[in-house]
């Protein structure tokens, strides 16, 4: 009889015929709709590793499953609208580095920057803690800085243009792990800062492909997208489940 009641109630609310009422209700038969986009994900994930390390005639597939991620992830709701803004952020940075040269590099880049600085925002709303008050976490932003500026002058043997961008992502990436390391226990700290830590590995790895490996190396490939993909998961789960 209850649920007959909330059946009418939901109706009544929402105009909805009967037959619509259960995508009214967020479920179509028995499943919600951002658990579908979780699995939707999932696949899409896979697909796109296995492609990123397949052989060049498999890899234009990619213009279809990578620029899918990120709205597949998006529709898991509960993470808030400053993750929601990274999440953009990485979907416009994934779809500009699909493309090869420094425009849509710098392009990407900077996107990805910008969602780095969203993620911080988010991480800080989560932590009852100052961001430098462990020495663990100034360690983290010391380190990061020296292997940004590292990486940065890897990058300007290739294209000097390109080296203070580096250098700025590096540092920006770092302040990121360590703001997830600084989110309260209770609120999701351990999956948000596995996702942050697969974040710099993959980065670390796209870093080493691009700057100090001439050759293509596919493997490699296939390990910076297996690990964004769970960077970007870890996130987006450990927020949604935690507020």
């Amino acid at each position: 009889m209850d649920r007959i009641a909330d059946r009418r109630m939901l109706a009544a609310t929402t105009g909805a015929p009967g037959f619509l009422l259960p995508l009214a209700s967020g479920r179509l038969c028995g499943v919600r709709p951002h658990a579908v986009a979780g699995a939707a994900y999932g696949v899409l994930a896979v697909t796109d590793t296995v492609l990123a390390a397949a052989p060049p005639r498999w890899r234009r597939w990619r213009s279809v499953t990578k620029p899918l991620l990120m709205p597949a992830l998006a529709v898991r709701r509960g993470a808030g609208p400053v993750v929601a803004a990274a999440q953009a952020c990485s979907w416009a940075g994934d779809v500009a580095l699909m493309r090869e040269g420094r425009r849509p590099f710098l392009a990407g880049l900077c996107s990805f920057l910008a969602a780095h600085v969203a993620y911080v925002v988010a991480f800080r709303g989560r932590s009852s803690v100052p961001l430098l008050g462990s020495p663990g976490r100034r360690r983290v932003l010391v380190a990061g800085g020296l292997a940004a500026a590292g990486m940065a002058a890897a990058a300007a043997r290739e294209d000097t243009a390109v080296a203070l961008p580096v250098a700025a992502y590096g540092s920006t990436l770092a302040a990121m792990v360590a703001a997830a390391s600084a989110i309260d226990r209770d609120r999701g700290r351990t999956r948000v800062l596995a996702g942050a830590s697969l974040f710099l590995l993959s980065d670390t790895l796209l870093g080493v492909r691009t700057f100090l490996l001439h050759d293509r190396a596919p493997a490699l490939d296939g390990a910076v997208m297996a690990t964004y993909t769970a960077a970007q998961w870890c996130i987006a789960d450990g927020t949604a489940r935690v507020r």
